[in-house]
């Protein structure tokens, strides 16, 4: 299996309100940027949607090693979480309906197909990816913003 870096991260104005969302892709020393947002949306949808389209953009099952700064996206992979709302009906331990399920469903699926390795940056905290990917998605929430 390939061994591929994928770096994510989402920013928000409002919560809800525009958003947008980056990711870089890093195979053998090769990147690859990507980015999107949204008018409408939070901060936690952008930081979920940069990880599913970086493992959507792979073209085999890989082996990912996924740096994200958002506590929300890495606790609910390591900790088991996202599989427990699904295995309850999006229904978290707390009786609460899971918020964005068919993004973590969608995720899931994907990480079906790769082995998930997760590491989580403090974000604004100098870390040279993290930083690129921010940039990115703060330039795609701003092409958002009325």
């Amino acid at each position: 299996m390939k061994e591929v870096e994928l770096f994510t991260d989402g920013a928000c104005s409002g919560n809800p309100g525009a958003g947008g969302w980056g990711a870089i892709l890093r195979y053998k020393g090769k990147e690859k940027e990507l980015s999107g947002g949204e008018k409408q949306t939070t901060n936690n949808r952008m930081e979920l949607i940069a990880v599913i389209e970086g493992l959507k953009a792979l073209k085999e099952p890989c082996q990912v090693h996924l740096v994200s700064d958002s506590q929300y996206v890495c606790n609910a992979i390591t900790k088991g979480w996202a599989k427990s709302w699904k295995k309850n009906n999006w229904i978290k331990s707390d009786k609460s309906k899971a918020k964005n399920p068919e993004l973590w469903d969608e995720l899931l699926t994907l990480m079906e197909k790769h082995t998930l390795r997760v590491t989580w940056v403090r974000g604004h905290n100098g870390h040279p990816e993290n930083e690129r990917c921010d940039a990115l998605a703060v330039s795609e929430r701003e092409r958002f913003q009325s």
